[in-house]
């Protein structure tokens, strides 16, 4: 089976080439049915920018040989969204998935709805909108082939890329009937005939191949670093070493001196809060990339540090430690929880840390710009294409309707390419140099020391257990710089949206329950990162309740267990309204009995209890983010000398209705990959004011031979009266306290701060 890619189009190219064969072009617009009397409260798609439920979705043409073009608005960075946004309108659609095309939309959110491909909400967001895009083509064919016929309507059925006239036999092919089912108006959203879960083709059955798979193995992909455009200039730039510094003095002499080398730029900064403006530095423009690098290596540059010169990563944990120990602001508070631990028969007290982490992803950050008659075009691997689009109209104060962003295949993102820096420097730096085309390569190096970091975090724990061990009292508090400090001028605490991944939400059935969030100041940029504080967060609350367990010798499991209590809908009544990922909680809410179902899901699968070799030991951990459900088991083995390695993982994930269980799996499975990573060897640290990593030397990365040896992925059937949640960020946090808590299974050695490095052969 040969499927095309498109590597860009615009909503012209395909008007063009379907019009000109007679095609049909549908652009679907998902409203709500009826108007209402009163506002409701937005969720989903609709809460973000240019939701569903006010702009075009989709677009789908069909040509008159047949071919059908789908377009998809996420942006693949190995999640397999070309494949799944576009599978589930060609389902809908009869569509033979042989004869379908995927074209990549551009940067254009007023068309296509919300294009930011992060929150694990792609499918989440776009399943039912993808669905009636293609049920409305289905059935616009066949009211075209009705109409030809003279038959009524209830007589022809679409089936395999025609439709068949049952009584007598008859068909059309899509290619016969497209220009005729163009002229027709698209249903209205309560006409649409949605399929039976029964008749998918390819939804629920992860049997399709990536479009992009047989490209990217073969290296025919083109990623953001492959762009390449007539008489195009290449850039690198030497950025402040210290976040919030800036140029004190410049020496470009030795630099312009280097064979290739064409001019020196300086490229002005945003004083904080900047949000994705770029940090400012001096820029190196030439005829190669090489020629670029080593003309920066001779720039002769002083730096002004600025406000953040003496930020030390040493000095900053331990006040961040400090402040965990200290009352801080209540986000959610129930029950006495001070008369509760004056009660408490017995207490557990445990303190952990997460450090700084870079996203690293394979692809460094690129893009290319260029200004043609004022019109500007930019070619990114952007996560957020339209944030591209207006950041870009923005510095260069253009019109927004004047750029256009060409959104290419990504190496890797988990967060970092939502952020448009790299886009902006280029589009800069094409004005410099009169509009010609310019690349901005960012080095590795460049990525580990001058990207966007996920938070640093201190945790405190605290448990009253009654003289049967039970937990009646519970404390959580956590401490770090927040997010919003890109976006808002020194906020000292954490967002609605970072404490509700792993805090507020906490879904124990404990009757005097206080979470609590301190303050801390921002030193550099902060990010989110693939499943944001949900990795913090998770791995001091689940590695907790391991250590609870064992202080009343109880299994790890069954005590888990216990603190979920049944199965019911958690309620927050009363409390600070939790964060639910922007989801209505009628349809998701935090539910126990889900939560529950995971847990003795892997147990089962992963044989808990049963018997191991020694130093072997197998530990568990279970989190609801992007409003799925994710237990692990790790079987952790660490030998005499301190090696640890991990020959077994098994998961349970229920993420409701499923729409490519290979995908499913595929996620996470790399979860656990880069949780591995997370726990035993990536740090990000600082020493006056800098970056203490350059590169996978110092930054470390789980190799293969680090990796698990076996994932086991167990996914909980369900059908579509369960709304599917997300799958690209919840496999990630529950697998740092999984594997810490079957090392100590398996040493007695309990580990409470991260990475663990050495800590093993201490």
């Amino acid at each position: 089976m040969t499927i095309s890619v498109i590597r860009k189009a615009s909503r012209r190219d395909i008007l063009k080439g379907a019009l000109a064969t007679g095609g049909l072009v549908l652009a679907l617009r998902v409203g709500p049915a009826r108007a209402v009397e009163a506002p409701e409260p937005k969720y989903g798609a609709d809460a973000m920018p240019h939701g569903v439920a006010n702009d075009p979705l989709a677009f789908v043409s069909i040509a008159s040989d047949g071919i059908v073009t789908i377009l998809c608005h996420r942006s693949e960075m190995g999640q397999g969204v070309r494949t799944g946004m576009p599978m589930i309108v060609a389902d809908e659609l009869e569509a033979d998935w042989a004869r379908v095309k995927v074209a990549q939309a551009p940067g254009d959110e007023p068309r296509f709805g919300n294009q930011d491909t992060d929150g694990s909400r792609s499918t989440r967001h776009f399943l039912q909108p993808m669905r009636e895009c293609g049920a409305a083509a289905r059935m616009m064919l066949e009211s075209a082939a009705a109409a030809r016929w003279g038959v009524p309507p209830g007589e022809v059925e679409a089936s395999n890329h025609q439709v068949l006239h049952r009584p007598t036999g008859r068909s059309f092919g899509y290619g016969d009937l497209a220009q005729q089912a163009a002229s027709l108006p698209v249903p209205r959203r309560e006409d649409l005939r949605l399929k039976e879960a029964s008749a998918f083709r390819y939804i629920g059955k992860g049997e399709l191949q990536l479009v992009d798979g047989f490209e990217i193995t073969t290296g025919r992909a083109q990623y953001g670093q492959d762009i390449v455009l007539p008489e195009m200039l290449f850039a690198v730039i030497a950025r402040p070493p210290v976040f919030g510094g800036k140029l004190a003095s410049l020496d470009d002499s030795e630099a312009l001196k280097v064979p290739g080398v064409v001019r020196i730029v300086r490229v002005e900064g945003t004083p904080p809060p900047a949000k994705f403006q770029p940090l400012g530095g001096v820029a190196v423009i030439a005829r190669n990339t090489w020629a670029a690098m080593r003309g920066r290596d001779a720039l002769k540059i002083t730096w002004d540090d600025g406000p953040n010169r003496s930020y030390d990563s040493t000095a900053y944990g331990e006040s961040l430690r400090q402040a965990a120990r200290q009352p801080a602001r209540r986000v959610r508070d129930q029950g006495e929880l001070g008369d509760a631990m004056e009660k408490a028969a017995r207490k557990v007290e445990a303190e952990y840390f997460s450090p700084h982490l870079a996203h690293a992803p394979m692809e460094p950050p690129a893009a290319v710009a260029r200004i043609v008659n004022g019109k500007v075009e930019v070619w990114a691997p952007a996560q957020s294409p339209y944030s591209v689009k207006g950041e870009v109209a923005k510095r260069l104060e253009v019109k927004e309707e004047d750029v256009t962003v060409n959104v290419t295949l990504l190496g890797g993102g988990f967060g970092r390419k939502s952020k448009c820096d790299f886009a902006i420097e280029a589009a800069l730096l094409s004005k410099d140099m009169g509009g010609a085309p310019v690349k901005v390569v960012w080095t590795r190096e460049d990525d580990i020391q001058n990207g966007y970091y996920h938070t640093v975090q201190a945790d405190r724990m605290e448990a009253g257990l009654d003289a049967n061990g039970k937990t009646t009292a519970w404390m959580h508090r956590s401490v770090f710089p927040t997010i919003l400090s890109i976006f808002t001028p020194d906020p000292k605490q954490g967002a609605a949206f970072e404490l509700g991944m792993g805090l507020v939400d906490t879904p124990f059935d404990i009757p005097n329950l206080r979470l609590e969030n301190g303050e801390a100041a921002a030193h550099t940029r902060i990010g989110w990162f693939r499943s944001v504080l949900n990795i913090p967060h998770v791995f001091a609350m689940q590695s907790f309740v391991s250590e609870v367990a064992h202080a009343v010798g109880r299994d790890p499991k069954d005590y888990l267990l216990e603190l979920i209590g049944p199965p019911r809908i958690v309620e927050f009544s009363g409390q600070t309204q939790y964060w639910n990922y922007n989801e209505d909680p009628r349809r998701y809410p935090v539910d126990a009995g889900r939560i529950r179902r995971v847990v003795e899901l892997a147990a089962r699968e992963a044989g808990w209890g049963r018997q191991l070799p020694p130093r072997h030991g197998l530990g568990i951990a279970v989190h609801r983010s992007f409003v799925t459900y994710v237990a692990t088991v790790v079987e952790a083995a660490v030998d005499e000398r301190g090696n640890l390695s991990v020959p077994r993982v098994d998961m349970a994930v229920d993420c409701g209705f499923t729409v490519n269980p290979e995908r499913v799996r595929a996620q996470m499975e790399g979860a656990c990959v880069m949780g591995m990573s997370l726990a035993t060897k990536s740090a990000i640290t600082y020493a006056e004011g800098r970056v203490q990593q350059s590169n996978f030397h110092d930054y470390e990365v789980s190799r293969i031979d680090d990796a698990p040896r076996e994932v086991r992925v167990h996914i909980v059937p369900a059908g579509l009266d369960v709304p599917p949640g997300g799958v690209g960020e919840p496999g990630l946090p529950p697998f740092a306290p999984a594997l810490c808590n079957a090392i100590f299974a398996a040493t007695g050695q309990r580990i409470r701060q991260l990475p663990i490095g050495n800590q093993l052969r201490a």
